[in-house]
């Protein structure tokens, strides 16, 4: 059984960091984890709405720090972060529903992750796009063609609405939530060391 869940949105660059961290805690810990599909937006909406209020703040010295911060954990984690872009904040729900359409093929979801990472962090393409996801897709070896199309479905869409309502109500606030059995919930790639350490006692 996985003990390490990690609820996640594709168009947060924290998230993004600890997706590509969370491997090496992994292999430190013989843990194993799941990867589960929300809507950052929803999870805002419905607990964190001073996160908007934050990004209208043209000099909220916290959050322009955190960009300085942000390069710092990428070169650190040798993850390539050109971030943010034009398309910041990015809208996420397409996204979010191709992960979500391979969330019962997590192998696959993973692969679409990282690449998805890569097309919005790396070569600052539209998260927003079906054509950039479907590409993105195509080139991990996916059918985005077909992806694109279930991602449309009122299955897959009640599914990451479902993610969503669930990660509120177990406490998140944010991408990345991640929980260690179940209950012990950590936020953010700066809590992995704690994540760690959790899956070591």
């Amino acid at each position: 059984m996985e003990r390490v869940e990690f609820f996640f949105d594709l168009s947060s660059p924290w998230t993004c960091l600890a997706f590509h961290n969370l491997p090496g805690v992994l292999e430190r810990t013989g843990a194993a984890a799941i990867y589960r599909p929300i809507l950052v937006g929803g999870v805002f909406n419905a607990v964190n709405p001073a996160v908007y209020a934050a990004r209208e703040q043209a000099d909220n010295r916290r959050l322009q720090h955190s960009w300085k911060v942000l390069q710092d954990w990428a070169r650190l984690a040798d993850v390539p972060m050109n971030f943010p872009s034009q398309w910041h904040p990015a809208k996420s729900v397409h996204a979010m529903r191709f992960a979500a359409a391979l969330e019962d093929d997590q192998p696959a979801l993973v692969g679409f992750a990282r690449g998805a990472f890569a097309s919005y962090f790396g070569r600052q393409e539209n998260l927003d796009d079906p054509a950039v996801l479907a590409a993105v897709a195509d080139a991990e070896g996916l059918d985005g063609a077909a992806l694109a199309a279930a991602a449309g479905s009122d299955a897959v869409k009640a599914r990451l609405r479902a993610n969503t309502e669930e990660v509120v109500a177990r406490g998140g606030y944010g991408s990345p939530t991640i929980f260690v059995d179940r209950a012990d919930m950590y936020f953010g790639n700066d809590q992995l060391p704690l994540v760690e350490a959790a899956l070591k006692r």
